[in-house]
Order: structure tokens, then sequence, then C-alpha cells
């Protein structure tokens, strides 16, 4: 007999009807104790108030946080992370530091790092050097709370160069000595890039911090597109996955009504 899965649903992907510090506790409501997060806050460097007031809201709702982003730019005007960005390590870090400090409060020990897209006129090899060494710096804030910092290949976003399971992990191959570095797995992302899910979760599970899904295509709940989400979990599950799995998906009405997939699935399928 397999594992039950954990699930926590993304509250900057669902319940957006609401504001953003009610969410917490309408995810409670709706069943789930744990809950994640894209960067919360409209810039790098927060104010004190708006941090506290993230992290009541959290704790009032008797939710557990168990992944945040760190700052990553404009994301509604398409920014897809500012690590590898000249210029603005000292925002990502700001950012860092801040996430570790909430982490700290709320028991969040996974932290996404979006690597940023592409820059015109700048060299990519520079891009990757400065994410590099601001990787190196990240990961060591985050070992201070026992804490792991994830990397996520992405879809729809053309400059943005990590695509693939094997794109992150050349990423990470490049820090030895880095063991609290960890790919994402969003299961959409990856299918929608041309991943055989069977193939990544076989060879990489034990690299795996984290796993996200949404069907495909349409990126909405399970159960509206072609994956089979339940098999790749099992899979998961079989390989020694026991790490929490986020509800990241757009529905395709209300948030609270989107989670019907869910009714009688108990265990992992295999």
């Amino acid at each position: 007999m397999t594992d039950p899965v954990r699930y926590d649903v993304n509250l900057s992907i669902l319940f957006t009807e609401l504001p953003l510090l009610e969410r917490p506790d309408a995810a409670r409501r709706a069943g789930f104790d744990a809950v994640e997060f894209w960067w919360p806050f409209a810039e790098a460097v927060p104010s004190d108030a708006d941090v506290d007031r993230f992290v009541r809201a959290i704790s009032d709702a008797g939710v557990r946080l168990v992944g945040l982003n760190f700052f990553a730019g404009d994301m509604p005007a398409g920014d897809r992370g500012v690590m590898s960005w000249p210029g603005r390590t000292g925002e990502f870090l700001d950012s860092v530091n801040i996430a570790v400090g909430i982490g700290a409060q709320l028991g969040c020990r996974a932290f996404n790092a979006l690597y940023g897209n592409r820059l015109d006129g700048i060299d990519p090899a520079e891009q990757d050097d400065v994410a590099t060494e601001a990787l190196v710096l990240a990961a060591h804030a985050a070992s201070r709370i026992d804490a792991d910092v994830l990397i996520e290949p992405l879809s729809g976003a053309p400059r943005y160069p990590l695509r693939t399971a094997v794109d992150v992990l050349e990423v990470i191959d490049r820090l030895p000595g880095r063991s609290n570095i960890r790919l994402l797995a969003d299961l959409y992302h990856l299918a929608v890039n041309g991943d055989d899910l069977d193939a990544v979760i076989a060879r990489h599970t034990s690299r795996i911090g984290h796993v996200q899904v949404a069907d495909a295509p349409g990126r909405h709940q399970p159960g509206t597109g072609a994956l089979r989400i339940q098999h790749h979990l099992g899979r998961l599950a079989a390989n020694g996955y026991r790490g929490w799995v986020g509800v990241e998906y757009v529905p395709t009405g209300a948030s609270a009504d989107s989670f019907g997939w869910l009714s009688g699935l108990e265990e992992v399928a295999s």
C-alpha cells in the first residue's frame, strides 16, 4: 500500500477571486491544511507590516505554509525571475532573506527560485554566472533553517531558458556540494515542454524537492485534459517521493468548486 498523497493548494493561482490575505482561510474551509504562494508582495522588499499581515493570515487560518517563491520581478508583465539578471542580484537576495525569515516563523522549508528570462544584449553565459552566484548565496541562506531551494522548468515563456528537468539539473550540477538545491517538478510544465514524465520520474525522483500538478492542455484541474496525473503520482510514490504535491491550476469556475477530482482519492493510484 502506498502512502496517501499530501496535497497543498497554491493560493497565487487559486482562490484569486478573494483578497490574498483571505485565501488561507478559504483553503482551510475547502479541506486543505497546507498552502503555497508565489512571491506574495508587490516588491522585493515589503514593509515589516505587510510581512506580519501575511504571516498572521496563514497562522490564523490554521494552515501550514509548505512552499514560497522568492521575488520574481513583474510576473503579470512577463518576468519569470530576476536571479540571472545582472544588476538585480541585490533585490533577489533581499527577498531570499525575507522568505527565509517567513519560513522560520511558519515552518516553510521549500523556496522556489525562478531563473529569469534571457535578456537582449546580455551574453547568456554572463546571466548563468550571475545565477550561479545567486544560487550559492540563496542555498546558504536557506540552509540556516534546513530548507531547500527549488528550481523550476517553465512553459509559456519563450525567453525562459529552463524548459526540461535536465535543463534544471544541469544548472544544479554546476554547484557541487549544494545538496539543498533541488528540482521543482511541475508535471504540467514538463509535459507541455515535451518531457517524458515517466522517464523523468524514473531517473530523477531522488532529486525532486517538490511536485506541482495541473492538467494539459489548458492548465486546469485534473480531469480536464489528457495527463495521467494519478499514474504519475503513483510512480513518484513508488520511487520514494514523500513530499507535498502542490495543486497549481487555473480553475474552470470558482476555485472552491474545482476540487471534485480529489473525491475518493485516499491513496495514490499505481
